[in-house]
């Protein structure tokens, strides 16, 4: 998926600007490549492949033995010593093979589990609402559309204000919305799509109030 064109980042901020017109409430949106680095998934998934390699040795005694004998030309027993050193030199050898293997994002990204991605998308979500949008507003009426690209995952985190009087579930037509023209490579109409349910939503419990100012900025944030 590419990021969108300055032309759509425009139709972004635009469709937030319109979005407020009818409500107290300040929508932010952000899109980042993605959320974590996963490098201890890395790390997981190469001591595991280490690891196997003496239950694997384990489980088939001739395999070891063989490679023994025939790094020895059949000369002398074989011996624990040897069995151990071969053990050892594999599963260093297997734990740097996965390792940077998996230097590879994408396929780091696929090889972690999806509740770990979700997971780290809200924290990513959350720490990134609390630096741009939380309590920047006189009212605590900030919200945050959080658009995940390498994980295919989007997050809507609100203020106080708005928490209070919306609940979670209200947000689940915005967030489909968003993840459905996503999954086809269509990044900015999915954004706003969810701009345009989100602020139907805020207009519908905070309406816009006379005095009323904008707070944050309708820019399309990218990280």
């Amino acid at each position: 998926m590419h990021k969108p064109t300055p032309e759509q980042r425009r139709a972004i901020g635009e469709a937030v600007h319109q979005a407020e017109a009818g409500t107290s409430g300040e929508i932010v949106t952000i899109i980042a490549d993605q959320s974590d680095a996963y490098h201890d998934v890395g790390l997981h998934w190469a001591a595991l492949a280490a690891l196997s390699v003496p239950v694997l040795f384990a489980a088939f005694p001739a395999l070891p033995t063989g490679i023994v004998a025939r790094v020895y030309s059949g000369w002398g027993e074989t011996e624990i010593r040897d069995l151990m050193l071969l053990t050892f030199f594999v599963a260093t050898l297997v734990f740097l093979l996965v390792r940077y293997g998996l230097a590879y994002m994408p396929l780091r990204l696929w090889l972690t589990p999806k509740g770990t991605r979700r997971r780290r998308v809200r924290r990513r979500a959350v720490e990134l609402f609390k630096v741009g949008a939380d309590g920047r507003t006189t009212g605590r009426t900030g919200i945050l559309i959080y658009l995940s690209m390498g994980e295919h995952m989007a997050e809507i985190v609100a203020d106080e204000a708005i928490h209070t009087k919306v609940a979670d579930s209200e947000w689940g037509e915005a967030m489909a919305a968003l993840i459905a023209e996503v999954r086809q490579g269509r990044i900015a109409e999915g954004m706003i799509a969810a701009i345009k349910r989100v602020g139907g939503v805020l207009a519908q419990h905070m309406p816009r109030a006379a005095d009323d100012v904008n707070e944050l900025p309708d820019r399309l944030i990218e990280l």
